[in-house]
């Protein structure tokens, strides 16, 4: 069954966006139009089953936009908005052909009843509306449904979710952009869930979770033969995105090899498959998702310029949770009753110090974070845990590394150096080796100078963050036969090599905090720690 549409008419902008989440979150598919004109237009050239009319509008006021609906043929139930509540402008409404009126501001129960009244049989079940107490039974209720809703009511949620249901039915690219844990994934459901391929496949895609190798295969499909393995033809990710919706999770992360087949895809609508002959067309609608700044890929040779300009049709930037404090609570209430379900003897509400320490807290890790903490809570339902761990910086107070609080966070102390202490000893054999005394704090006493002729034994640092890094990997090439962009990409990893060193040694190397901070993916970070030949001081202190 088909959405019941609706047209809001208002020259406020603000209007338009609140009656579109409200409106949005109870199933109604909702468009805009921002004066009088417009809206004839729009009722002209569309068929709605609601209309809402703001009165007092600028060159068309409501009042004649609804004479020369009614006039036209228009027969679709008007309700009309005022916010001067004068019986003179009812009468002439009703008397125009409005089915019913509602003085601003009005009531969200007001609102429904209107609706209600005007589509009579064919109005949707009633359902509460996304106010702040109520989010979580919205979310409950489209959860069941198999709906995913966006919880949120920050302006700037709202302006995102505006955008959303204007480019929603269009075919063009989207790309999101934002922290991860923003919500990037639910918002490219949300735009398959209000498009006309809503009843298509949404396939998602992590590109950061393969090799380009592999993540061809799997984009793209596989002929039989096409290499060792392959022992059968595989449609890809793009054809059985075929009608609906493709998502490409982590798109700064793709190969430029790679970068340049889906360029073609997107050009084209036909690619081929791995080990392939005969081309396939595909219509799949894409949306694609980065917590890269990929202007500066581009500089840096790790991102296709063209690709780029072609993903770039509608660009939707997600605010991070420490922008949007106000969704705190709601997002909470949201996970509390997920969770609850789940684990059946949930936490039913927060004590008002957890509320207080959710609200204050920065979230590096945005709303997936929250999510996790609070799945946490329901588990462990015990929240001075939570308390500890929000007090540590959001890490689990068992697995922190054992420095003092003011070392290894956010601020510019460095943790306090060793010193070590070399003392020559005699050996069994009759030789001399050399005993390393660790001291715990940074001292004035020089070590003594060890001879040429005995071998010192291996240096252990009392503090293994100390310890040195080994020298970054070497070049493939010799750098006279590099060409100039070798050389590019060559600085480029050892300009990254720093700044993730710098990063992790400010996070006291909780690598899920630098890549926030860093604003890539866990997972790209541990390829780059991999690839920058970084090694975690930790792992190398244990032998």
């Amino acid at each position: 069954m088909d959405r019941i549409a609706v047209l809001v008419v208002d020259d406020e902008e603000q209007v338009r966006t609140f009656l579109v989440e409200l409106l949005g979150s109870s199933g109604y598919q909702v468009r805009c139009a921002s004066s009088g004109s417009q809206a004839l237009e729009m009722l002209a050239a569309g068929s709605f089953d609601v209309v809402l009319m703001d009165v007092m509008m600028p060159e068309l006021s409501g009042l004649e936009v609804l004479r020369r609906y009614r006039a036209s043929g228009g027969n679709a139930p008007v309700i009309v908005l005022s916010a001067l509540s004068g019986a003179e402008d009812a009468m002439r409404a009703m008397k125009l052909g409005a089915s019913d009126y509602l003085s601003k501001p009005f009531g969200n129960d007001e609102l429904e009843d209107a609706m209600a009244r005007a589509l009579g049989s064919r109005a949707p079940t009633r359902q509460p509306v996304a106010s702040a107490p109520q989010a979580n039974a919205v979310a409950a209720q489209a959860e069941a449904s198999g709906e995913r809703v966006v919880i949120s009511h920050s302006p700037s949620m709202r302006r995102v979710r505006a955008l959303v249901e204007r480019i929603a039915d269009t075919d063009v690219p989207v790309l999101l952009l934002g922290e991860s844990g923003t919500g990037k994934e639910v918002i490219a459901r949300e735009i398959h869930a209000r498009s006309n391929r809503r009843n298509r496949p949404f396939i998602k895609v992590n590109c950061a979770a393969l090799p380009a190798e592999l993540l061809e295969s799997e984009l793209f499909g596989h002929e039989r033969g096409a290499f060792t393995g392959a022992t059968a033809e595989k449609p890809g990710k793009f054809e059985l995105a075929d009608q609906g919706t493709i998502f490409l999770d982590e798109i700064g992360e793709m190969a430029i090899r790679l970068q340049a087949k889906l360029l073609q895809v997107l050009q084209d609508e036909e690619f081929f498959r791995v080990g392939g002959k005969k081309s396939v067309r595909v219509d799949s609608r894409v949306v694609v998702a980065t917590n890269r700044e990929l202007e500066r890929e581009i500089e840096l040779g790790n991102f296709r310029e063209d690709l780029y300009y072609r993903l770039n049709v509608v660009a939707i930037r997600l605010p991070s949770l420490r922008e949007r404090p106000e969704d705190v609570v709601p997002l909470t209430d949201h996970f509390l009753k997920k969770y609850g379900r789940q684990y059946m003897s949930g936490v039913a509400e927060l004590p008002p110090e957890v509320l207080r320490a959710f609200t204050e807290y920065e979230w590096p890790g945005n709303v997936r974070e929250l999510e996790n903490m609070v799945r946490r809570l329901c588990v462990l339902k015990d929240a001075t845990l939570v308390l500890d761990e929000l007090r540590s910086g959001g890490r689990t107070p068992a697995s922190a590394p054992s420095l003092p609080t003011s070392y290894g966070g956010d601020g510019d102390v460095d943790p306090p150096a060793p010193t070590l202490v070399r003392t020559p000893v005699p050996t069994v054999g009759g030789g001399v080796a050399v005993q390393v005394l660790e001291m715990p704090s940074r001292g004035n006493v020089p070590p003594a100078e060890v001879p040429a002729n005995q071998v010192a034994a291996p240096v252990r640092y009392a503090n293994p963050f100390d310890a040195p890094q080994p020298p970054p990997p070497p070049p493939s090439m010799p750098e006279a036969e590099m060409s100039l962009k070798d050389i590019g990409k060559r600085a480029a990893m050892l300009a990254e090599r720093e700044a993730i060193l710098a990063m992790l040694q400010r996070t006291a190397w909780n690598k899920r905090r630098a890549a926030s901070k860093l604003r890539i993916s866990y997972k790209a970070l541990l390829y780059k720690i991999k690839e920058c030949g970084i090694v975690d001081p930790r792992a190398a202190a244990e032998f």
